[in-house]
């Protein structure tokens, strides 16, 4: 039975892997990394695949799934292996009494992806908790522990693991902390817990309240809703060293390397409204009911299918704003 990016990615699509391996250690990771980087075959490396878009062409190579689920809770201090489901080790250690992570509830993926985008939700980061990162570098094929200083944060969702596949996760060290959450400062979130923004609840309230918040949005897996089949956010909100005229009534953030907008607010004010698409191409591909950042398959879509939508809401904002927006997600062997 062939093995498709379809079946390995939450957004279901992409074409046929030539040979998978999935490391179910730290060791057995490391020992396929150098077994794979000992030979010209080319090798991609995977988590969950919640920020995955393969061309329908496939990988003719070596797919190295990171699958490992060791963890370690010593204190406030967790390691968790760059294979473990990223939900999962934040209900654990909620349940442990820690807290740090209670607003990142409910995001896809595995650990080894949080470092690589700074994933971030509900006013935090990953940098906000990580203590340090171990990579394996395939260029010296040296094992390494990186401080948070190292890992290129900074600008909105930047790391040096994203513009390089020299560094592989190996595994992530949080620092976390035992008592109340962190403020709050998303005010639907703190509506729903019954606080001021900026106040603080217990964790796992938190949690349930995220949760809430993300299945309204429809951004929590579902395999029966079409709404989450997706990346999550489809682009980046565009970070300008200068916002042009057409786009100044945009809400924005400064960043530390301009100005950030705010890419729904583009999307949806260049006339793509929640669920736009089923009415354009061949209805594969639509904006989510809930969330015009996430681009979905409605069933039966192609990469080719995806890229095709994505480019049309990428001209439609530039030419109404003057900003050309880019994706958050990964692709790989395809482009827009």
């Amino acid at each position: 039975m062939t093995i498709t990016f379809a079946d390995l990615t939450t957004m279901r699509v992409g074409g046929p892997v030539a040979r998978l391996e999935v490391a179910r250690s730290t060791p057995h990771a490391i020992e396929l990394l150098r077994d794979a980087d000992g030979t010209d075959e080319p090798l991609l490396v995977m988590g969950g695949g919640s920020n995955l878009v393969v061309g329908d062409v496939g990988w003719d190579g070596t797919v190295l799934k990171m699958a490992s689920a060791e963890f370690d809770i010593d204190g406030e201090l967790v390691t968790a292996a760059a294979g473990v489901e990223w939900d999962h080790l934040v209900r654990t250690v909620l349940a442990e009494g820690l807290a740090g992570v209670e607003a990142l509830s409910g995001i896809p993926g595995s650990v080894g992806g949080t470092p690589v985008q700074n994933v971030g939700a509900y006013g935090t980061l990953t940098s906000d908790v990580l203590e340090s990162v171990t990579v394996y570098d395939r260029t010296t094929g040296d094992v390494e522990v990186w401080t948070p200083e190292r890992c290129g944060f900074g600008s909105h969702r930047q790391s040096v693991f994203k513009h390089s596949d020299r560094w592989i996760v190996l595994d992530v060290t949080f620092r976390l902390r035992r008592g109340q959450s962190a403020p709050i400062t998303f005010p639907a979130v703190a509506e729903r817990l019954g606080v001021a923004v900026g106040g603080t609840a217990d964790p796992a309230d938190v949690r349930e309240a995220v949760l809430a918040q993300r299945r309204q949005r429809k951004m929590v897996l579902d395999a029966d809703d079409h709404d989450t089949w997706s990346v999550g956010s489809f682009f980046l909100n565009p970070v300008l060293a200068e916002v042009p005229d057409r786009a100044r009534e945009c809400p924005s953030q400064p960043d530390a390397m301009g100005t950030k907008l705010h890419a729904a607010w583009l999307i949806q004010h260049a006339g793509f409204g929640q669920g736009y698409g089923t009415e354009w191409g061949n209805g594969t591909v639509s904006l989510s009911t809930r969330h015009t950042l996430a681009l979905t398959n409605r069933g039966g879509a192609t990469t080719a299918d995806v890229l095709k939508f994505a480019a049309h809401i990428r001209d439609g904002v530039e030419a109404m704003f003057d900003v050309a927006l880019t994706p958050e997600c990964h692709l790989v062997n395809c482009s827009f």
